[in-house]
């Protein structure tokens, strides 16, 4: 039993040391974990040759001799890039961050990720920009680095 609870205690450690991104990415692993085996536990050779069709409603496009990416989340291109498909009678659109479909109320406009993914994008690219900022390493100087840079001048001379 010891044995069992410091496994969740480790678990736990991890859990509080996550992101929230990184907890819903670990999540949704794990979810297509499941639903893998659920596939395969009910599959026949019939169902894993109507895998290969795009998952759009009324698209024939076989995806055999697609790209690896199409193939591994059942779109086309066509659709992959598309503004809105139908989608089991659903108006979506895949997005690129998630590999997969949305409903179009989850977009900004005509971007194509969702957004979820876009404000955690936007979230890291702050926080990283912040920190190059704040320690002078992006392309600008701050006012010490002048001056800094002033005084190795004057040395030289």
């Amino acid at each position: 039993m010891e044995g069992k609870k410091a496994q969740g205690l480790g678990y736990l450690k991890k859990k509080a040391s996550m992101s929230s991104y990184q907890e819903e990415e670990e999540v949704e692993r794990e979810e297509e974990k499941r639903k893998g085996v659920m596939d395969r536990s009910k599959g026949s050779s019939s169902n894993r040759v109507s895998s290969r069709l795009c998952q759009v409603d009324r698209c024939t496009t076989d995806l055999k001799e697609d790209k690896q990416y199409h193939r591994r989340h059942k779109v086309c291109e066509v659709h992959a890039k598309a503004s809105s498909v139908y989608l089991a009678g659903v108006k979506q659109r895949f997005c690129q961050q998630c590999s997969r479909f949305h409903e179009l109320p989850e977009f900004d406009e005509a971007k194509r990720s969702c957004r979820r993914r876009l404000a955690g994008h936007n979230e890291r690219r702050r926080k990283s920009s912040g920190e190059s900022f704040g320690e002078g390493s992006g392309g600008r100087r701050g006012v010490t680095g002048q001056v800094m840079q002033n005084q190795e001048r004057s040395k030289i001379r």
